[in-house]
């Protein structure tokens, strides 16, 4: 009884709930998304479309608890995979409590920008317009781009940040305080993201490949754990990775002349991946072609992607 009347005094005080960050691909949600917790989480790429499913992380502070839902960006599906993209980025506006709608500094609001608006307009809870990248303009220019997408919505805030640099990121969680519900507390103090190990290893790998191979491949590649086990004598991780790609001549371009690109990725995934376990890690990545994995249902769902929302 004396428990159940402490946390109720503690509710009371003790903010907490859901806020999804949206956005058009490549805006920077992950990149700010990371900056926030404090932990790299979601990857981040400069090719649009790298989150593919809804990331949950979690802020805690002694005024509350933020659980943080970061969506695949809306956009005009073109496959199962962008479709399954859409509609979990649309789902999420109606389960939370405060969105973060971030854009980049323009005083020209295209039709992507106002198709987000409008699903925005219909979510009934408070929009933050977040713009990001204010480092890489002047401050009469910044004000000028946020008054350009002040009639679009009545947001609850507008604030400029820079993701990248760290730049007035505590403006956002003091605003996204305001509009949260007294509640409980949804995780231990400590936790940083609802992700199993394997899922943020396979990411982390996607990133570099990502990165490596920078304009070489089309965005069509996936990464499968095929094995992630801890050694006996807990020393080692030891990691099997599958990267997938679509076509043969994608498959040449990941190995590289000699196997140096796969060695290349290999070695900087496997870095991020010992930083994020605390622990030597020795991973081995192959290679295979799966022809058009992302308009099947199965390979969609091996991958980590739900049917039911494709």
């Amino acid at each position: 009884m004396e428990n159940k009347m402490e946390n109720n005094a503690e509710n009371s005080r003790f903010k907490s709930g859901f806020v999804t960050l949206i956005g058009r691909p490549n805006v920077g949600k992950s990149t700010l998304m990371n900056h926030l917790i404090g932990q790299k989480i979601a990857i981040t790429s400069n090719k649009p479309q790298t989150t593919r499913s809804r990331i949950q992380t979690v802020y805690t502070s002694k005024e509350g608890q933020i659980v943080f839902l970061d969506t695949p960006g809306i956009h005009k599906a073109k496959n199962k995979l962008g479709e399954y993209m859409v509609s979990v980025a649309e789902r999420t506006l109606k389960e939370v409590d405060a969105v973060l709608w971030l854009v980049e500094p323009s005083s020209f609001i295209g039709k992507g920008e106002r198709h987000i608006a409008e699903q925005l307009s219909r979510a009934g809870v408070p929009v933050i317009l977040v713009m990001n990248k204010k480092d890489t303009v002047d401050k009469a220019a910044l004000k000028g781009f946020l008054e350009a997408y002040r009639p679009l919505l009545d947001f609850a805030d507008m604030i400029p940040v820079s993701a990248l640099r760290g730049q007035n990121l505590d403006a956002v969680i003091r605003a996204i305080f305001r509009y949260l519900p007294y509640g409980p507390r949804y995780y231990d103090d400590d936790t940083v993201t609802d992700q199993p190990q394997r899922q943020i290893a396979a990411e982390l790998i996607r990133e570099k490949a990502l990165r490596c191979l920078e304009e070489e491949i089309p965005h069509g590649i996936a990464v499968a754990i095929d094995q992630m086990k801890e050694r006996e004598d807990g020393s080692i991780m030891d990691i099997d990775a599958t990267i997938i790609c679509e076509k043969d001549s994608h498959k040449g371009i990941i190995i590289g002349k000699g196997g140096t690109m796969l060695r290349r990725i290999g070695s900087q995934a496997r870095r991020e991946i010992e930083k994020m376990l605390e622990m030597q890690v020795n991973l081995q990545l192959w290679v295979k072609v799966k022809k058009d994995w992302r308009d099947s249902d199965f390979m969609l769902k091996n991958f980590g992607y739900d049917k039911k929302e494709l």
